[in-house]
C-alpha cells in the first residue's frame, strides 16, 4: 500500500437535485431506468432521480434504510435497519411502494442496524451493521445476502461503521472499512463460500481527520471513496495510491456510483449531519446529489439474482 501526496484535482461536482435529505446515503445508478436510487437514512425514504426528465420522486419506508441493491427481476433490495426486503419498483405510485419481507438482520441486537452495502459480482448482496451504542465498541459485523442462502456472516473483523464496500472487477477482491478509522481495507472474497482471507489495508487516507464512506470501482480498477468531513471523493489505484481528488461543495459526501448512458458521470449523494447550525446556514444544499464528469467511466451496478 502506497499512498500519493499530490493528486491530481478534478474539476468541482455541481448539483445534480437538491434534495436536500438528512442523511443520504447508498446511491447507485440503474442502467435499465437510466435512474439515480438512494436512501434518506435518518428521513426513512428511498429517493429515485430521472436526470434525462429531472424528475424525481421518494417514497417513505417503515425503518430506517441502510442500503439498496438492483434484483435482476427489475426489484430492488432494501436492507432496513433491521429487516431485508424487495421492493417493487414497478407497481410502485407516487405515494405507495410494495415491500416484501425477506429476511431479519440481528434482531436480537437492539443496538445495531444495517449500513453501507453493494451487489457483488456474483448476484449475491454484502452488507455491513453499526453500533449505535454510546460505548462505540466492535460489535458491527459484514453478512452476504443470497436468495439461495439468506443472511451468511462474512469472517471480518467487528466493526464500529461499516462502509466502503465494493468490488474488484473480477469480485474476488472485496473492499471495506471502519469508518472510525481512516483505512480502507480488502480482502480476498469468495462469493459462493461466502468467506474472506487475507485481510490487509488497501488505503490510508490523507486527512487523517476524514473519515472513509462509500465507494465504488471504475473501469480501470481504481476505487472511488466519498469522505466524510473531507468534502471531497478520492480516487485510489488498485495499488492503494491516491491518483486524483474530486472536490464536492459540502462537507459530508457520503456515497458515490458512476451512471449517465456512458457511465462516466459520478453522483455522489450527501448529508446533513455532524453539522453546527453556521456550517449548514453556509451551505444549504448539504443532504443533495450532486454530479461530476470524471473522464473514466464505472461499471454497470451488479444485480442481486433473484433465482
Amino acid at each position: 500500500m502506497r499512498t500519493e501526496l499530490t493528486p491530481a484535482a478534478l474539476a468541482p461536482a455541481t448539483l445534480a437535485l437538491d434534495s436536500r435529505c438528512t442523511h443520504g446515503e447508498g446511491v447507485l445508478w440503474c442502467t435499465r431506468g437510466q435512474h439515480v436510487y438512494w436512501v434518506d437514512i435518518s428521513g426513512k425514504a428511498l429517493w429515485q432521480f430521472h436526470p434525462a426528465s429531472a424528475r424525481s420522486r421518494h417514497w417513505s419506508l417503515p425503518d430506517r434504510p441502510g442500503c439498496i441493491g438492483l434484483q435482476d427481476d427489475g426489484s430492488l433490495l432494501v436492507v432496513l435497519a433491521k429487516s431485508i426486503h424487495r421492493a417493487d419498483i414497478d407497481a410502485a405510485t407516487d405515494t405507495q411502494l410494495p415491500l416484501q419481507w425477506l429476511a431479519d438482520v440481528e434482531k436480537d441486537t437492539p443496538h445495531t442496524r444495517s449500513n453501507d452495502g453493494r451487489a457483488d459480482r456474483c448476484g449475491n448482496f454484502v452488507f455491513g451493521t453499526m453500533n449505535e451504542d454510546a460505548g462505540k465498541a466492535t460489535d458491527g459485523r459484514y453478512y452476504q445476502y443470497s436468495h439461495a442462502h439468506g443472511l451468511r456472516p462474512l469472517p471480518l473483523p467487528g466493526v464500529v461503521i461499516p462502509n466502503s464496500v465494493c468490488f474488484s472487477h473480477d469480485g474476488r477482491t472485496l473492499y471495506w472499512c471502519d469508518s472510525v478509522t481512516p483505512v480502507i481495507m480488502a480482502c480476498d472474497y469468495d462469493a459462493d463460500a461466502a468467506t474472506t482471507s487475507n485481510v490487509r489495508e488497501f488505503a490510508r487516507l490523507a486527512n487523517t481527520r476524514a473519515e472513509p464512506d462509500g465507494s465504488c470501482v471504475d473501469a480501470l480498477g481504481r476505487v472511488w471513496n466519498a469522505q466524510w468531513r473531507a468534502g471531497e471523493v478520492s480516487c485510489y489505484d488498485p495499488d492503494g495510491r491516491l491518483q486524483q481528488v474530486l472536490p464536492v461543495p459540502v462537507k459530508n459526501p457520503t456515497c458515490a456510483a458512476f451512471g449517465g448512458e456512458d457511465l462516466q458521470t459520478l453522483y455522489i449523494i450527501s448529508s446533513r449531519l455532524d453539522h453546527t447550525h453556521a456550517e449548514l446556514a453556509a451551505s444549504e444544499q448539504a443532504g443533495s446529489l450532486f454530479s461530476a464528469r470524471v473522464g473514466v467511466a464505472g461499471l454497470p451496478e451488479s444485480r442481486v439474482r433473484t433465482a
